[in-house]
């Protein structure tokens, strides 16, 4: 079945000038990022129609021979980067005529619902105001909402094709206030904030390594202890993984990696398998099994009693945490001489484990018990 992308025309494939009314060349201006993301969605298997409102087009305050130069330069600028339209629908009226073909009405549109070849729950709408998300409703598909502040063309092309894992979640308690956001599928700058400055560089090699985005704000009860918001902040950070993972078709599931002492400053072993990484004097491994039962085991004694702000009894609690809400199954070891160097080798290797764990292999469920 064919997947549709309905597109407005101003504002969305091209900006929109402050008279609304793109009638000379020189106004002609592409949104920044369409070609790349319609390129992407249509490798996709997407086909595109342009739905546009264009009030009073062929009256004398908007020539038809003023709209058609800019328009079909336009389109000959998407031809030639690859980039084709199945249709360009225009309803031409005014506003107070309210007329049925003009969005969010949708009878300029009525033939695609009645083509059973159509892929509507498949189908988006693409648009800059909330007549294009209402016309959206209305035809019962998928609507974005271009804009700052709201969505990009990237943003829409990821979602669209990459089938995101992502996840929101908030956890306030009388101790914490916790919001997490997570897309398995994004890379991206981490955005954490918890107080602590240290815990939040950890947090952040864990977005990093992991490969995907992560943002997490924790207000805690800092004026008592860091107790409640490591704590809080691996709970509310695990409750995100499992959310974002679903129904685990497809994962990898096991995970294995560990971060390796340079021999000459730590006379350690190579490891044999998984992924090998430097970190002067520290050796930490990590394997983890997103098994649905929760357990945790750690090997490691840290010289210190505080990095920074983060006292070092916490760093087992935060992953014992993290897998009672991920379901986790995650072995730790860690050996050194350098607290520091042990607390961030012990979260990396976490972190790349992880990747493993969550890359996509396919859409088979990873348990010959056919549950996880």
């Amino acid at each position: 079945m064919t997947r549709i992308l309905f597109v407005d025309r101003d504002g969305t494939l091209i900006e929109e000038p402050a008279d609304f009314q793109i009638d000379a060349y020189e106004k002609l201006r592409f949104v920044p990022g369409v070609i790349p993301a319609m390129l992407k969605l249509r490798d996709e298997g997407f086909e595109f129609v342009i739905v546009t409102n264009q009030d009073g087009l062929g009256t004398e305050n908007f020539p038809r021979e003023h709209f058609i130069g800019p328009h079909e330069l336009m389109m000959q600028v998407f031809a030639s980067q690859g980039i084709r339209f199945r249709e360009v629908l225009i309803d031409e009226s005014f506003p107070h005529e309210n007329k049925p073909t003009r969005k969010p009405g949708i009878d300029l549109v009525l033939h695609y619902l009645r083509d059973r070849s159509i892929d509507l729950d498949g189908s988006a709408m693409v648009g800059d105001r909330d007549t294009d998300i209402e016309f959206a409703r209305n035809l019962g598909i998928r609507g974005f909402k271009l804009g700052p502040g709201l969505e990009s063309w990237e943003s829409i092309a990821h979602a669209l094709v990459d089938a995101p894992r992502t996840a929101v979640v908030e956890r306030n308690t009388k101790e914490t206030r916790i919001r997490v956001e997570l897309d398995l599928d994004r890379s991206g700058t981490a955005d954490i904030h918890t107080g602590l400055g240290y815990f939040d560089h950890m947090l952040d090699q864990i977005g990093k390594h992991g490969g995907f985005y992560l943002a997490l704000r924790c207000d805690g009860d800092l004026h008592i202890d860091e107790h409640h918001t490591v704590e809080d902040s691996a709970l509310a950070l695990g409750q995100a993984l499992r959310q974002a993972i679903g129904d685990k078709r497809g994962i990898g599931r096991y995970g294995a990696a560990a971060e390796q002492a340079d021999e000459a400053g730590g006379g350690s072993e190579p490891l044999r398998g998984g992924i090998v990484l430097p970190m002067d004097e520290t050796l930490a491994r990590a394997a983890l099994d997103f098994s649905g039962r929760p357990y945790f085991v750690f090997d490691g004694v840290f010289p210190r009693e505080q990095v920074g702000e983060l006292p070092t009894e916490l760093v087992t609690h935060f992953f014992r945490s993290l897998c009672e809400t991920a379901g986790l199954n995650l072995h730790l070891s860690v050996r050194g001489e350098n607290a520091h160097h042990m607390v961030e080798a012990s979260f990396k290797a976490f972190a790349r484990a992880l990747r493993q764990a969550i890359a996509r292999q396919g859409r088979e469920l990873p348990s010959t018990k056919e549950a996880l």
